[in-house]
């Protein structure tokens, strides 16, 4: 930088800062709104979170475990004046994507719909007897 430079606004750097009398001020926080970090690309990044988000694929049972599954089925049947409790792990689809997840599930059973092919819990959820995996409780502890 050239000497003369560094002094080239020392006759207004003391003079009061300029106010308009015809355009009313910007209040702060709108001036600091323009400063803002712009997003180009809005939802780029839940849509790139959601396509790495993985999910399970359905597993197909066995002829022996889907045996396994009718006979507990039967024992819950039988029992359904007792309101037996029981922890059931289904296959749930993904809502959004190809899979989905196990989850599990307990509660006490009201009755079995054989033709919707359901499990009805006291608390009015369904769970439907096709994406059942396992079913455990203390109606099968002599049984397993």
């Amino acid at each position: 930088m050239k000497q003369d430079e560094s002094h080239r606004y020392d006759d207004i750097i003391s003079l009061p800062h300029h106010i308009s009398k015809r355009h009313p001020q910007m209040p702060a926080l709108n001036r600091a709104a323009q400063f803002s970090p712009f997003a180009a690309l809005t939802g780029h990044k839940e849509a790139v979170r959601e396509t790495v988000r993985l999910t399970d694929s359905f597993v197909e049972l066995d002829e022996s475990r889907k045996e396994q599954i009718d006979g507990q089925l039967r024992l819950i049947r039988e029992n359904l004046d007792r309101h037996p409790e029981i922890e059931a792990t289904y296959f749930q689809p993904d809502e959004k994507k190809r899979g989905g997840a196990y989850v599990t599930r307990t509660g006490r059973v009201k009755r079995i719909d054989t033709y919707s092919r359901q499990i009805i819990f006291t608390d009015g959820k369904t769970l439907p007897i096709e994406s059942l995996f396992s079913i455990r409780g203390e109606l099968f502890r002599n049984i397993d």
